[in-house]
């Protein structure tokens, strides 16, 4: 790393090491996990495209479906109650028909979630392991200082970079609503409807999104705390990466709104 940073031309006004973090942080998230991000945009699209459709069309033959399989089972109840055992029913055997499509034609859900952040992992904690030993006294990284860094070597003593980390990564839970489509909002609106529905049914709702949306707000905040104990070159690097995933983030939802 450290031969690298002297062997690149950078112009005088740009630090060696600084300048090679953020190009590296760059290149490696391009060729190492942004395929894996177009991967799954892919997948997703089929399933807005392919599975979805598919299910809207087969929606009405398990509805009465359900139906039928009520009044074999000499089902008994008031209109209230037998609405509720209907939509539980009819729901179970959606959700099962939506896992099947989506195995069929190739876009499983967990995957499309699971492979992406998976796959930068490695190189996260690889880079930061290794900036944390160059960034080890004695380290020539010492007498270079970036933007509010005194030295590499040692955090923002401002704490400037650990907040914009925490508020980068606040952003990009929420970044991809900010190009959603009007059927996609319509069909958030249409889920929201019935979990409060089935809550109000007196049912356990389970919104995996949701809990998973909160625990990424809560790490936005522990990321600045776990930052401001780490050296400049990591700060750095983990600034860049979040800056690269939010910009990347906003590119392929701006690229899937304007297809649409």
């Amino acid at each position: 790393f450290l031969d690298l940073a002297l062997a690149i031309p950078f112009p005088e006004y740009i630090p060696p090491y600084s300048g090679t973090i953020i190009l590296l942080t760059v290149a490696t998230r391009t060729i190492l996990t942004l395929p894996f991000s177009i991967w799954a945009r892919k997948r997703q699209r089929k399933t807005e495209e392919v599975v979805i459709p598919l299910l809207k069309a087969e929606r009405p033959a398990i509805l009465r479906k359900v139906h039928e399989e009520m009044q074999r089972d000499g089902f008994r109840g008031n209109r209230e109650e037998a609405m509720k055992e209907h939509a539980g029913r009819a729901q179970s055997l959606i959700k099962a028909r939506q896992k099947e499509l989506a195995k069929q034609h190739g876009c499983s859900v967990l995957p499309t979630m699971l492979i992406p952040p998976l796959s930068q992992l490695p190189l996260f904690v690889g880079f930061s392991m290794m900036l944390g030993r160059v960034s080890a006294p004695p380290t020539v990284l010492d007498s270079e200082s970036f933007l509010t860094f005194t030295s590499l070597s040692h955090g923002d003593p401002t704490g400037t970079l650990p907040i914009i980390l925490g508020v980068i990564t606040f952003a990009n839970v929420d970044a991809s609503r900010w190009f959603m489509t009007a059927e996609a909002r319509a069909r958030e609106q249409q889920v929201a409807e019935w979990t409060t529905k089935r809550r109000a049914a007196g049912e356990t709702v389970i919104e995996p999104k949701k809990i998973f949306q909160a625990s990424l707000r809560v790490a936005s905040v522990g990321r600045i705390l776990i930052a401001l104990l780490v050296p400049g070159s990591i700060q750095l690097y983990w600034v860049t990466s979040a800056a690269f995933g939010l910009l990347q983030t906003w590119a392929l939802d701006w690229w899937e709104f304007r297809r649409r």
